[in-house]
């Protein structure tokens, strides 16, 4: 029979494990679509997009761990933001997380699809998709043990793959690559850029839903987000760099979803038919089924905190008797996501899940400032430091980053917003009765 609600998750993530989902999450976002970036705002404008963002991100993966580490629940900023603001608050946070984590993965998706095709032309990008949907599903069914040690082993290959990409491309870097037309939408480009830059590193924020399962959760949550943090920022700086230097964004921008800029550029030194070459878009499909799997995870935990604390119907919060995982809710991510991603409308789709995350950046900004005021006594292990100022920042930007987002993507703000009020409704509706 199945466990209810009160199931427990097991603890089974070590610290490397924590690595490997929190660079995991996020490295498919080195692969593919940043790059559209640059049609938005150059290498300019994307570069100093990416700068700001990855102070962002900095301040807020250190803001962050204080409230995972205080409050380790699988719901993440769900959790967080309830217990700062009340539950109608929290849920909205909730909502912003669930749709950040339930609309990165289409997208990814479609990035292998697109790989596969390669090797099989007359198939459709999409049966791929899907097949890859119930197959790492079913991955993610099977245990978080299981799935956690498969997302080390190919993060570890595509951080390889990437440090490979460097290595071949930087002695060809051409210094006027990267100051021909750097800034060619002036000003406002850096602004348009944003959500691409968000990418590079969208996801990490995943690790404080895992939190539940992670031995330690205390001390081992703030390695993972340090480590992986430190990971990504190298990652990024380096991949922007060597894939534009040598032969410029325009070449590099061409390569839209599913069709990796880092094949393009690199076909510039060794054309499209070299060993090379082919080893790499071969290894690439890495990147796309670490942060594919990872991403499930995260999202299959957000699901089951709604599920458990019954904003989604009850059956979403329950655990698989044998495997200790959600699979209730993997299960609805499962359709959710297929049905996403035949829409085919990646680039859109992306846009959607920064839009959440940069709102779960605001709400757990405002969370770690508004729990230090009326919880000051809250048991913390671990202190973000140089309080209030990093939380600060990171309010700032992201902040910033959302009022940017909606001017260049007013339509897609609307569908962003509108869902989040429909099903803000629903929720009051159908909680009338627990209200905080």
């Amino acid at each position: 029979m199945e466990q209810n609600s009160n199931g427990h998750l097991q603890k089974t993530l070590t610290p490397i494990m924590l690595w490997g989902l929190g660079v995991g999450y996020v490295i498919s976002g080195m692969y593919f679509g940043w790059n559209t970036g640059l049609d938005k705002g150059g290498t300019l404008g994307l570069a100093i997009a990416t700068l700001f963002i990855l102070i962002m991100y900095i301040a807020f993966s250190l803001s962050y761990s204080e409230l995972a580490c205080a409050i380790p629940k699988a719901g993440g900023v769900f959790d967080y933001t309830s217990r700062a603001f009340g539950k109608d608050i929290g849920f909205v946070a909730g909502m912003a997380q669930w749709i950040e984590f339930v609309f990165a993965p289409p997208a990814i998706a479609i990035g292998i699809g697109s790989y596969f095709q390669k090797l099989l032309p007359s198939v459709d990008i999409i049966w791929f998709a899907v097949i890859a949907y119930f197959l790492f599903t079913a991955i993610n069914i099977l245990g978080v043990k299981i799935s956690a040690t498969f997302e080390l082993i190919v993060t570890i290959i595509a951080v390889c793959e990437l440090s490979l990409f460097a290595a071949l491309t930087l002695p060809h870097l051409q210094v006027h690559n990267l100051q021909t037309n750097p800034l060619p939408h002036g000003v406002s480009g850096i602004f348009a850029a944003i959500p691409f830059a968000i990418w590079f590193f969208l996801g990490m924020e995943g690790l404080a839903n895992v939190a539940e399962e992670t031995i330690n959760p205390q001390k081992n949550i703030t390695k993972g987000f340090i480590y992986s943090m430190i990971t990504l920022g190298i990652l990024a700086f380096v991949t922007l760099v060597s894939a534009v230097g040598v032969g410029g964004w325009e070449n590099v921008s061409k390569a839209k979803i599913g069709d990796s800029p880092l094949p393009a550029a690199l076909a510039q030194i060794t054309g499209n038919s070299g060993a090379m070459y082919h080893m790499l878009v071969t290894i690439g499909l890495f990147g796309f089924v670490a942060s594919f799997n990872g991403l499930l995870l995260a999202a299959g935990r957000t699901t089951y905190e709604f599920g458990r604390t019954k904003h989604f119907p009850e059956i979403f919060g329950r655990i698989h008797p044998r495997f200790q995982t959600p699979h209730w809710a993997l299960v609805l991510n499962l359709v959710l996501g297929i049905a996403t991603l035949l829409t085919g409308k990646s680039e859109d789709i992306i846009t959607i899940s920064v839009f959440g995350a940069v709102c779960l950046y605001i709400f757990s900004s405002l969370s770690v400032m508004k729990l230090r005021k009326t919880e000051p006594d809250m048991p913390r292990p671990f202190h973000v430091p140089f309080y209030p100022v990093l939380p600060l920042i990171a309010l700032t930007i992201a902040s910033v980053a959302l009022v940017a987002m909606t001017y260049y993507n007013f339509q897609l703000a609307i569908i962003y917003f509108a869902v989040i009020a429909i099903a803000f409704v629903l929720y009051r509706l159908f909680n009338s009765t627990d209200k905080k």
